[in-house]
């Protein structure tokens, strides 16, 4: 670091502002991503989509606990040992506010949080298992639509099956979204 400092004292006085800010991009690109390598996802808990029928095959293999959600049919499906042991209708996020497709885990659970956002500000909303980031599996409260999308993104669940689904994953169980 010293010898960076003298350098750069021995450059012109313009062109030294100009030039440190040049090679501290330069050095933070190359420690962000060494050659050969890809960006790492903005969402560490996103999949890519081919990514996904990978995990959708990995999981239905292997004994375990992991939950299904398939958005054509707003079903969620909850697995266990490869067979089905609990299944609900969902209200997934709306056209503009769309659920996010992929493999996740779940990060976090809550049996009740506050959750804001535009339009919307909603206390104690039950059984809250965050999958990535602001996204989550919870009950709702403020509608009986299930079946239909009307989320801002979030998987809303009737808050019985919500109860009975937060007993039964535990944090880092799979979710697969397609």
């Amino acid at each position: 670091m010293q010898r960076f400092q003298m350098w750069l004292q021995s450059l012109h006085p313009a062109r030294a502002a100009a030039r440190a800010a040049h090679l501290l991009l330069a050095l933070i690109l190359t420690l962000t991503v060494a050659p050969g390598a890809s960006p790492a996802p903005a969402d560490p808990g996103l999949s890519a989509p081919e990514s996904v029928e990978a995990a959708l095959a990995d999981a239905r293999a292997r004994p375990g606990k992991w939950i299904e959600i398939v958005l054509s049919q707003q079903r969620l499906i909850a697995w266990e040992d490869g067979r089905a042991v609990m299944g609900s209708p969902i209200s997934s996020g709306l056209a503009r506010t769309p659920t996010r497709r992929g493999a996740f885990r779940i990060q976090k659970k809550y049996s009740a949080v506050r959750m804001r956002g535009p339009g919307y500000d909603l206390p104690r909303v039950p059984y809250a298992m965050f999958y990535s980031g602001n996204y989550a599996i919870h009950g709702a409260y403020w509608h009986n639509n299930f079946g239909r999308p009307m989320s801002h993104g979030c998987v809303n669940l009737p808050v019985s099956f919500a109860r009975r689904l937060y007993a039964w994953a535990p944090r880092g169980t799979l979710v697969v979204i397609r």
